[in-house]
């Protein structure tokens, strides 16, 4: 796999994971205009790995915080752990939803669902979503006021992200906006929740990986550049997201997933037989 694809691909997957943009249709899309040859599960792994690395680092201490109060320590330099102890385990009860649908729809999610149609759809409809969440949202609630309903609705909606397109911090984020979560706290919560998804969906890609002999030497460099740049880009990408969300709205991202949508849909008419089968 040539370096500068290795590059490409990470920088997208880093961004593209974090942003409610879904990384599934531009991981699609890209190598599709660029004519590229699909990566594979190895390179796959290395991605998820690097954003796991990328919102496990960029939230350790939280989840340290978490973990401390979850289990009846005191955190006192953090309020909105101190208001809601519970909060750990309202991340636990919302995360399987998400892991119930990755279990059993991934296989469908990777062949039947993975087509041009449903992907612009899903792009055009949590743009909408997101739109509808922009105008009813209140905004009024932190984490502290995070209930269990909250949390478990965050946790269903998170199952639809097994949908190419949906976009799991799309989704997410636009079930917390109309729950009336302020845009920086769903945020977080987001990427709260899909920190442990993306660990499992990690380990099980790399447990198969493992049972058929472990990573080719030459799929080795190109493995841990791939680690490497998503973990970099998809650090920089929450950063620069968290602090977005503090004074400006989702509008742009809105805008951004119905034009990507329209792309989609002319490349499926206007080049069907390469789209739909690469």
């Amino acid at each position: 796999m040539p370096i500068y694809q290795v590059i490409v691909l990470a920088v997208v997957q880093g961004v593209t994971e974090f942003l409610p943009i879904s990384s599934t249709a531009h991981l699609w899309l890209v190598p599709w205009l660029f004519g590229w040859r699909d990566p594979g599960l190895t390179f796959d792994v290395a991605l998820h790995v690097g954003t796991l690395l990328a919102v496990a680092v960029y939230f350790a201490g939280t989840w340290i915080r978490l973990l401390r109060r979850g289990f009846g320590g005191r955190v006192p330099n953090d309020p909105d752990l101190e208001a809601n102890p519970r909060l750990f385990w309202f991340l636990v009860i919302a995360t399987i939803p998400g892991a119930l649908a990755g279990l059993a729809l991934e296989h469908y999610a990777e062949s039947t669902l993975r087509n041009p149609y449903v992907i612009a759809t899903t792009m055009f409809g949590i743009g909408l979503v997101l739109w509808w969440a922009e105008q009813r949202g209140r905004f009024q609630k932190s984490l502290d006021t995070t209930s269990l309903f909250d949390a478990t609705t965050i946790g269903v909606s998170q199952a639809l992200a097994i949908v190419p397109g949906v976009s799991r911090s799309g989704v997410t984020i636009a079930a917390a906006l109309l729950l009336g979560l302020k845009r920086e706290a769903a945020a977080r919560f987001s990427f709260l929740l899909a920190t442990p998804i993306i660990a499992g969906a990690a380990l099980k890609a790399g447990w198969n990986i493992f049972k058929a002999g472990g990573i080719e030497p030459e799929m080795q460099l190109p493995f841990a550049l791939g680690v490497a740049v998503s973990a970099v880009t998809g650090y920089a990408a929450i950063a620069f997201f968290l602090r977005y969300l503090q004074t400006r709205t989702l509008k742009i991202f809105v805008w951004y997933r119905l034009i990507c949508g329209i792309i989609i849909l002319a490349l499926a008419f206007f080049f069907r037989d390469t789209v739909m089968h690469p």
